[in-house]
């Protein structure tokens, strides 16, 4: 386990990855009452997620958490593809959501949630896998040709990222066609 009791930041920051999912939890519902969503706006930033869920989806399937410096998929093209979906999938919330006040808030949270998971994460892929990881993080581990696996991807738990994809995308709908009949 990577010692984030080395300094007052580290324990910072372990405290702050820590509180990520709860921390999402109160940001959703602040972002749902301050949308204000249209259907071209659900459909614009529901294209945009989708790429974002495919990008999860893609590196899901890849990716074998705690086991290995994974190098196979979309590992070979970016550090951290699980993050760069998640902020692709905000960036089209905020779209759906077609307010300033959610941009603000969910882009905010975002930036430091994912810059602090990412701190976190490398610190901990350094420490266990060592040279192997510092070798993918500066490019030069060779790429794996392992094959996506789906059954990876729901062993990976992306089944629940798509779930709160759709989910999102219906309560903005939602709101939008109860606004139209109020």
């Amino acid at each position: 386990m990577v010692d984030l009791n080395a300094s007052r930041s580290s324990r910072w920051l372990f405290r702050i990855a820590r509180l990520r999912v709860t921390l999402g939890f109160v940001v959703a519902p602040v972002a749902f009452l301050l949308a204000d969503p249209t259907y071209s706006s659900v459909v614009m930033g529901g294209l945009v997620s989708a790429c974002g869920e495919a990008l999860r989806l893609w590196a899901a399937g890849h990716v074998r958490k705690s086991e290995e410096v994974t190098s196979s998929g979309p590992y070979r093209f970016t550090r951290h593809p699980l993050y760069l979906g998640s902020g692709i999938v905000g960036v089209g919330f905020v779209i759906a959501a077609a307010s300033l006040s959610v941009a603000v808030v969910v882009l905010g949270y975002l930036a430091v949630m994912l810059w602090v998971a990412i701190t976190v994460e490398e610190a901990a892929l350094r420490e266990k896998f060592g040279s192997a990881y510092d070798g993918y993080a500066s490019g030069t581990l060779e790429a794996s040709s392992r094959p996506f696996s789906l059954e990876q991807a729901v062993r990976n738990g992306e089944h629940r990222a798509l779930l709160g994809y759709v989910a999102s995308l219906g309560l903005l709908s939602l709101k939008v066609w109860l606004g139209s009949i109020v």
